[in-house]
């Protein structure tokens, strides 16, 4: 990378580059620290695939058993149990309280130990699972789990925004999305092998999410503390000297100066949250909730879930059904590596853009195809059966390199540092709490709407794609600290806010004259 130089962009706007280069250090933490999300992902995957396992089914929720028996039982109902969507969605109903106290530790104590006990939770949460006699057992075990994904999914990726180059941080940061799908996959292929297992196969489904919590426990004491955490926090000679770690260079006076300043300013606010309800927060703010609440109403959490009980729905007996979701897991990965690689030279809007066009497709045909052939007591044939496979998967590769790591990237880069972490914090708990009413009713709405809830997901999709169009600023390569003045400043419709800010401002110095 160049030595610090002053620059335009096409605003007119000055910025700077700032001196370093990728260290094997940056890279070492970022792949460790990322293991949160692998964790996270793992759950997802697993939570679908045990949930369509009979001896998991005949233990703790006989009912869903025995209606899952009945032949003549209706295709889109014989899952609908609120019981059985509890143990999925209890998760994230805790996740959505954790990630507030999660926002206080890693403001007061940093990013790495929020990470740590994220881990602790992770591995009490898998415990209890694992070895559950009863449901009230497992549904605790979940909320341990759900205390892990707050504060891990609060801590992962602000961690990699803050020690990631400014030209890489999308990529970056694009790790913790990698590893949710790679959780998932690897999840989904457990769920295969463990199926015939009887009658412990889900006991070890559920407990070999223990491995990635482990190595996420473990790494966390590998990783470092964050400069700007640790220079937050008034450790000002050792947020310098882990910056110049991380950027392999001692020049580094531009960065440390700017995060420095931007400290400064954090420390003015006493309570962050608070500051979050000031007009000149509301654009950061309404971007990161909207970006929760769409990510969500893709519709993409519901089939993840669901998938093995999604593809039995159709006609695949279960052990074809988990095989379905092992390849819509390896499309899941494999898409998400394209948007590492892509996410840094083709910009944010680009891609968030061109999936809504491809998930609109997809969700689209997908409801015709069930509303024509699928009724209550049929079963597809082959051929509508794989169709539907097909776009699902064609689904699934347009949210993973879009909206599945762009979700938790934008929020993460885009507020100032003094309500990064309340600001992020609202982020994750709006997707927890969306993810929990999703996965709370989707069984349900499957049953009552049909094939039509392809079409609900699908005119979400319509209002994504306006949202992003009109509302949706590009942030491909501003500096995580410039982003006030080289984004929103220069907004269409944002920069209202920080003009009404700016007024303020002005009026207050000329009353104190």
């Amino acid at each position: 990378m160049p030595a610090i130089v002053v620059s335009s962009n096409d605003s007119g706007v000055k910025h700077k580059d700032f001196d370093g280069k990728i260290t094997i250090y940056v890279v070492l933490c970022g792949i460790l620290a990322a293991t949160g999300g692998l964790v996270f992902g793992f759950d997802i995957g697993i939570s679908g695939g045990v949930t369509a396992m009979d001896d998991f089914l005949e233990k703790f929720f006989p009912k869903v058993y025995r209606k899952k028996l009945q032949a003549k039982e209706d295709n889109y109902c014989k899952f609908d149990n609120q019981w059985l969507q509890l143990f999925t969605s209890s998760l994230y109903l805790a996740a959505l309280f954790s990630s507030f106290a999660a926002s206080k530790v890693c403001s007061k104590y940093g990013r790495k130990i929020t990470i740590q006990l994220a881990s602790l939770f992770f591995i009490v949460g898998v415990v209890l699972e694992a070895a559950a006699i009863e449901i009230v057992m497992l549904i605790v075990g979940r909320i341990f789990l759900g205390m892990g994904v707050g504060f891990g999914n609060q801590a992962v990726p602000l961690f990699l925004s803050e020690i990631a180059p400014v030209k890489i941080r999308g990529a970056l940061n694009i790790l913790f999305q990698l590893n949710v799908t790679i959780g998932i996959f690897i999840a989904n292929i457990v769920n295969y092998l463990t199926a015939n297992l009887h009658p412990w196969g889900w006991r070890l489904s559920l407990g070999l999410a223990g491995v990635p919590a482990v190595i996420l426990g473990i790494g966390s004491f590998i990783i470092t503390e964050t400069p700007t955490s640790l220079i937050q926090r008034g450790q000002l000679l050792r947020g310098r000297a882990m910056l110049e770690r991380i950027r392999g260079t001692a020049n580094v006076n531009a960065e440390y100066e700017e995060i420095v300043h931007a400290s400064e300013m954090a420390r003015r606010v006493k309570h962050p949250f608070k500051n979050l309800m000031k007009r000149s927060s509301r654009p950061q703010l309404v971007i990161a909730v909207a970006m929760q609440v769409f990510q969500q109403f893709t519709g993409i959490n519901a089939i993840m879930f669901y998938a093995p009980v999604l593809f039995q729905t159709i006609g695949f007996k279960s052990q074809a059904s988990l095989l379905s979701a092992v390849i819509t897991g390896t499309v899941n990965v494999v898409s998400t590596l394209v948007s590492v690689a892509a996410v840094d030279r083709l910009g944010r809007r680009v891609l968030l853009l061109e999936a809504c066009a491809q998930m609109f497709f997809s969700q689209t045909i997908i409801g015709a195809l069930l509303f024509a052939y699928l009724k209550t007591n049929n079963e597809l044939n082959q051929g509508v059966a794989i169709a539907v496979v097909v776009l699902v998967c064609f689904f699934v590769m347009s949210f993973a390199w879009s909206w599945g790591p762009l979700g938790w990237l934008i929020p993460s880069e885009t507020f100032p540092l003094e309500t990064r972490s309340a600001g992020f914090s609202c982020a994750v708990s709006s997707n927890m709490l969306f993810t929990f009413v999703i996965a709370q009713a989707f069984l349900s709405m499957m049953c009552h709407m049909k094939a039509g809830i392809f079409f609900f997901f699908a005119a979400w999709i319509v209002v994504m794609t306006l949202f992003v169009i009109f509302l949706l600023p590009e942030t491909k390569g501003v500096p995580i600290d410039e982003m006030t003045d080289r984004v929103w400043r220069q907004h269409w419709y944002w920069r209202r806010y920080m003009e009404d800010e700016d007024g303020d401002k002005i009026k207050k110095a000329e009353d104190g004259l």
